[in-house]
Order: structure tokens, then C-alpha cells, then sequence
């Protein structure tokens, strides 16, 4: 039998599944036993042409064989996905291979095209939206952009006719120094060609009385040469010089004002929707089981090493018990000093986004960036005192903050010196931190929740960025009895929170849930206190040796 035709015997009807199919639709590319033809036709969305298989196998155009071309090839060899004809298996080449009927893989690779076609047909008008998103992304960039361009005129047009105002007012100085100049220079000519005139005078006088015989005449004389010996007063004058300040070109800057950044993200979409937050996820790290020494990095001048912040992976500032706040490298070489405005010691310390430091001043109660040698105060609050802070992923500020009387704490966000948030209560009103003198440091995690080492507490209190309680962690499940006095706090790439327990000289990771992770214990800590990481190691400042050590605690 002609082998397109033994087909016959294995296909089935693509509807009831279970009968021969001696029937094919043209349309629908389905095959059909005779019960299903009538079922088959009640679809009116199609004319449909159902045709003998026999008639439609006779139409299909079987390859030719490359290697026997007078014979066509009926059959698929599976193990080397190709066409084969009757010689090719005389030739013995595919001897112990699996061989198809041609038409049934076929009829295999046709459902796969009429699979690929439906999803491709679905796809695509996900691509005609995307296409029209981006030509409206065009346009609103090239409006943003021009909207930009006269914000900036405008600005440049503002400060130019500031710049004029400046200018005008000195000029008014300079024609009021020159009035005053111009009036005691004539004052003093006057003066002076009064007393030649005067000089004059007498000098005639003079010869004319020593010509005359008229003794009255010379009896009324009455000298004045000790009036003329009086030379006139030599006007002594300083002239002014302009002392032009130093353009300072990043102070400028920030006085003219900043974009916000250009954030571009490529937002995961498809024909399927993904799991929420797998995109935002790093890798997995696993954590050593002993912590590896990087480096240790001594620091000098403080009496107690309390807080340390990253500049970069090379770079951190520290600060202590002490007026100076200290640039050290990795290698432990001084490279920038710098001394509070107010001549007191900074609470805290913290980098911000652009690599600016900022610090808190809890004797005068203000916020100071340090910018070049520069440092100019942010915030100056009233009535409380700022404890610590921290810069965000968004470039805001974090405080933290205790009233006068220390019976009140809060958390602050600030834009600039602007207030944005405060938070300092749960749902029911209660205080969210403790009151007292104690130490509270605060870091933001990555997916933006506040965390504060709360000390008083003996607890680590997060809240999500709205301000809402998440959890409080007061130690591991294992230690319950344990007292837990949390000082400096951080948090890394994994959302890990680390706190450092001073007390007992190790520090708690836990995750962003609030699990007890590990205890970071056995390198040798002393006495921890200060916390911050790069982009993968963590520093930790000791207070009593005055070292900053770099460790490694992720694989």
C-alpha cells in the first residue's frame, strides 16, 4: 500500500479523538471521521472545505531525496531529523534509527506553526502598543525636554537680572566714594588757593612798606608769617580696591539649581504575566560562617571611634568623640579633615547621594552639608535636638530627633530643608520609639523601610516608608532572656538589616521580616559601634581602639 495512504490507519479525528479520520478540512487543517463532520460545520465563522484525505494527501508535494533523486522521501528518520526515501534505508545509513511516516511529522510541525501562529496573532498587538507608547514617549520627551529648556532660560534670567541688581549696587557705592573723594579734594583746593591768594597779598604789602617813609604805616604792621608757616595738610587718601570673592562654580550650581535624575527602567512585560517582585530581586548570597578581615584601618584623634560612612569602596569618613570629622582611604592614609561649624562634636554622620557629607549638631541643633571646604547648615530645628541620620535612595534626609526634654522621639524626612514626613506614632497612638537619653541610629533598607536602633529599647523598630509598624526585633529566639542594646544600624543589597551590640561585641543580621539570621561574633570585634556597607563588604568602627575594620561576610 502507497504509504501516504496508511496514514489512514493512525490518524485520528481531531474532535471526538477517538475514531479514524478519513475526512480533512482544508480551512481548519483538521482531521475528521464522519460522526464529527456535521459538529464540525456548525462552526459558521468559517466556510469550511472537508475533503477525502485521500484527496488532500494527493496534493501534498513530497521532497525529493538529495541523495537518490529519483525517488521522493515518505519518511522522516527521527535521529537525524531528516527526509528519507525506500534507498536510503537499503543503504543501511540509518540502520537502529527511528523512522516516521512523512506525513505524520508533517502534520506535527503544521500544529506547531498553528500554535506559534495563535500565540504570534495574540503577541502582536502587544508590539503595536508598545510601538504606540514609545512614538507618545517621543513626543512627551521632546515636550519635557523644551518645557526643561525655558525653566532653565527662566532661571538663567533670574539670576542674570540678580547678577545686573548686584552690579548696579556696587556702582552706587562707587559714585558715592567718589562724591566723598571729589568734595575733600575740592574742600582742600579751596583752602588752599584761599591762602595763595592770601600770600599773595602780602607779599605786596611787604615791598610796598618797605618802600614807603610812612613810619604810621609801618607801625600798623602786624606779621602773619607764623600763620603761613602752618603748610596746608596734605589730604592722606586710601583708595578703594575691589576685592572680587572667589567663584565658587559648585556653589553657583546648587544655587542655580539641580535636575532630578533621569530614571530609565526597562519594565518586564509579556504574553504571561511574572510573579510579582522576581524582577527587583537580587541573587541570593549565602553568608560566611566566619567573617574574613579585609583591612583595618586605624584611625587618630578621637578619644572613642563612634560612626563611620561610605564615600565608596575606597573611601569612608569617620567620626567620634572629637570637633574633626576624617577622609580615610583603605590604606589608611588621612586624605581630608574637617572641623563642625559650631567647634563641637557631630552626633552623626552620613553620606549623601551626590557624595556630600552631611552631619547632625545636636549642641546648636542644625543639619550641615560639607561641601568642598565649604559647610553650609541645612536645618535648624527648635525645640528638638537632631540625634542621627541618613540620606535615602531618593535623596531625601532621615533624622531622627529628641524633644528638649528628651520625653518625645520622631523620625523626620526632609526634601532639602523642606519637611515631607514625621513620623513617631503606631495605628493606636502609641510611641513608636522609646523616650531617654539613649543612642537611636536609623538607616533606610532597599525596599524603603526605615529601620531604628532603638538603645533605650533594647530593641531594632522598622517601619515601612509610609510610616506603618512592620515588626520590632529584641533579639534571637534562641537568647530571650538576653539583654539586647542595638547601637549602629545598616543595611545591604539583600535588604539584610545589621546592628551592632556593642555590650557583647558582635552584631545581629537579620532580614528584612525581622528573622535572625546569623551572629557576626567570631572576628574579633571590639566593642562595635558605628555600621555601613560598600557594595559588598561592611565596615564597622570600634570604639575603644578607634579602628575601622572591613569585613567580608557574604560568599
Amino acid at each position: 500500500m502507497d504509504p501516504r495512504y496508511s496514514a489512514q490507519d493512525v490518524v485520528r479525528c481531531a474532535l471526538c479523538r477517538d475514531a479514524v479520520a478519513p475526512l480533512y478540512c482544508n480551512v481548519c487543517h483538521t482531521h475528521l471521521c464522519g460522526d464529527c463532520v456535521t459538529k464540525h460545520f456548525s462552526d459558521k465563522s468559517k466556510v469550511h472545505n472537508v475533503v477525502p484525505l485521500e484527496q488532500f494527501l494527493s496534493t501534498l508535494n513530497y521532497p525529493k531525496c538529495p541523495t537518490h533523486p529519483t525517488k521522493q522521501c515518505e519518511l522522516q528518520c527521527e535521529q537525524c531529523d531528516i527526509p528519507i526515501c525506500i534507498s536510503c534505508i537499503s543503504s543501511g545509513k540509518h540502520i537502529g534509527h527511528k523512522q516516521l511516516e512523512i506525513f505524520a511529522d508533517f502534520e506535527s510541525k503544521k500544529e506547531v506553526l498553528r500554535r506559534d501562529l495563535q500565540e504570534l496573532e495574540k503577541i502582536f498587538p502587544k508590539y503595536q502598543e508598545s510601538a504606540a507608547i514609545i512614538k507618545t514617549q517621543k513626543t512627551d520627551q521632546l515636550k519635557h525636554s523644551q518645557k526643561l529648556t525655558a525653566e532653565l532660560n527662566i532661571q538663567g534670567e533670574a539670576l542674570h537680572r540678580e547678577i545686573h541688581t548686584i552690579i548696579q549696587r556696587k556702582q552706587a557705592e562707587i559714585d558715592e566714594m567718589n562724591a566723598q573723594h571729589l568734595a575733600a579734594i575740592e574742600k582742600q583746593e579751596g583752602e588752599t588757593n584761599k591762602a595763595l591768594h592770601e600770600i599773595k597779598q602780602v607779599i605786596q604789602d611787604l615791598k610796598s612798606l618797605l618802600d614807603t617813609s610812612d613810619v604810621g604805616l609801618v607801625s600798623k604792621y602786624r606779621s602773619r608769617i607764623a600763620e603761613f608757616r602752618k603748610l596746608p595738610h596734605k589730604l592722606k587718601i586710601s583708595l578703594p580696591n575691589f576685592l572680587p570673592q572667589k567663584i565658587n562654580r559648585e556653589e553657583l550650581l546648587k544655587q542655580f539649581g539641580s535636575f532630578s535624575p533621569l530614571s530609565i527602567e526597562k519594565e518586564e512585560q509579556g504574553y504571561t504575566v511574572p510573579s510579582p517582585g522576581a524582577e527587583s530581586s537580587p541573587p541570593a548570597r549565602p553568608l560566611l560562617d566566619v567573617p574574613r578581615l579585609i583591612t583595618d584601618i586605624p584611625t587618630t584623634g578621637y578619644r572613642e571611634l563612634y560612626n563611620v560612612s561610605c564615600l565608596s569602596d575606597e573611601e569612608i569618613w569617620t567620626s567620634g568623640y572629637n570637633k574633626i570629622m576624617q577622609l580615610y582611604n583603605l590604606k589608611g592614609e588621612l586624605l581630608k579633615s574637617i572641623q563642625t561649624k559650631s567647634g563641637n562634636m557631630p552626633g552623626d554622620i552620613a553620606v549623601t547621594q551626590s557624595g556630600g557629607l552631611v552631619y547632625a549638631d545636636y549642641s546648636d541643633r542644625s543639619i550641615n552639608l560639607v561641601s568642598g571646604t565649604q559647610i553650609q547648615t541645612l536645618i535648624t530645628l527648635r525645640g528638638w535636638i537632631p540625634w542621627s541620620l541618613c540620606s535615602t535612595s531618593s535623596g531625601d534626609l532621615l533624622v531622627i530627633m529628641k524633644s528638649d526634654d528628651c520625653k518625645q522621639t520622631k523620625v523626620v524626612r526632609y526634601s532639602g530643608s523642606t519637611e515631607k514626613q514625621s513620623i513617631q506614632r503606631d495605628d493606636q497612638g502609641k510611641p513608636l520609639y522609646s523616650s531617654g537619653y539613649g543612642y537611636k541610629y536609623l538607616s533606610e533598607n532597599r525596599n524603603l523601610d526605615i529601620c531604628v536602633a532603638d538603645n533605650d529599647a533594647g530593641a531594632v523598630v522598622v517601619v515601612s516608608a509610609a510610616g506603618k509598624l512592620r515588626f520590632r526585633y529584641t533579639g534571637p529566639p534562641s537568647t530571650p532572656r538576653e539583654s539586647f542594646r542595638p547601637y549602629g544600624i545598616t543595611t545591604d543589597s539583600q535588604a539584610n538589616i545589621l546592628t551592632s551590640d556593642h555590650e557583647k561585641h558582635r552584631i545581629h543580621i537579620i532580614d528584612q521580616d525581622g528573622l535572625f539570621l546569623r551572629f557576626l561574633h567570631n572576628c574579633g570585634l571590639q566593642r562595635p559601634c558605628g555600621l555601613c556597607v560598600d557594595s559588598r563588604d561592611l565596615f564597622v568602627a570600634e570604639r575603644d581602639t578607634g579602628k575601622v575594620k572591613k569585613l567580608q561576610y557574604y560568599k
